[in-house]
């Protein structure tokens, strides 16, 4: 295929890496320094665009290259509210466009999410045990909390009877004594690929369940995946769709 990569950062050339390690080729590395080239991207130039920026700039990213045809797989957070849009655009859409999305493409991260699922299953049904969810990330990621904690929670919430919603605590600040909320703490530390924990604390005992990146190769290659799954597909497809849980 020929990719199109949105986003030409460190996780850009860790994909980069990956899609030339396939066999595919890559039509156009566009940064800040070069952003005004996306108008050069064309169905006769590109067949999948990988997105990988920022919560600001996201959505008219996104929006451009479905509007002249070309599919996108993305990987940005903290745009929730406008993808909604992008998704019934596409769905709507004459054209043979697909839209891929996920907080998160490590194959690895997504076990772990069903994994989550299950527990709180069993865990609901022990209320002596406390809950929250800590997510650690380098200094430079710019939303808060990440949207792999986000999907995380809201995993649970589906799952676990007597939650209602999330919070985020920032800075170490007291999580409140909201029983119906599930308290995300936000840190960021340098050098850090992404750390999620999910811990039930108690009198008695602590049960926790960690999945922590040792590096970006993993997210890198789901997102390659992500692209091979959504060429030639018309839709609005996820991690789900791609790993068939």
């Amino acid at each position: 295929m020929k990719i199109a990569l949105l986003g030409y950062g460190k996780m850009g050339k860790e994909i980069e890496k990956i899609a030339l390690q396939k066999g595919h080729s890559i039509s156009f590395k566009i940064s800040k320094e070069n952003k005004d080239d996306i108008h050069k991207i064309s169905t006769q130039n590109t067949d999948i665009v990988i997105e990988f920026t920022s919560p600001k700039s996201a959505f008219e990213n996104v929006k451009y290259c479905l509007e002249k045809g070309v599919s996108v797989v993305c990987g940005s957070t903290g745009w929730n509210e406008q993808k909604k849009e992008i998704e019934s655009f596409v769905e709507s859409s004459n054209q043979k466009i697909g839209f891929f999305w996920a907080s998160n493409f490590s194959i690895g991260v997504n076990i772990f999410l069903e994994i989550n699922k299950y527990a709180a299953q069993l865990m609901s049904k022990y209320k002596e045990y406390d809950l929250e969810v800590t997510e650690i990330h380098h200094t430079e990621k710019k939303d808060a909390p990440s949207g792999t904690a986000i999907t995380l929670a809201e995993a649970i919430l589906e799952n676990y009877e007597g939650k209602s919603k999330w919070k985020l605590v920032e800075n170490n600040a007291s999580k409140g004594d909201s029983k119906n909320t599930i308290p995300i703490f936000a840190v960021r530390e340098e050098d850090v690929k992404g750390t999620h924990t999910t811990l039930y604390t108690s009198k008695v005992d602590d049960i926790s369940l960690t999945h922590e990146a040792h590096s970006r190769e993993g997210f890198a290659k789901g997102a390659v995946l992500a692209a091979e799954f959504l060429k030639d597909k018309k839709g609005v497809f996820g991690m789900k769709d791609l790993l068939k849980l």
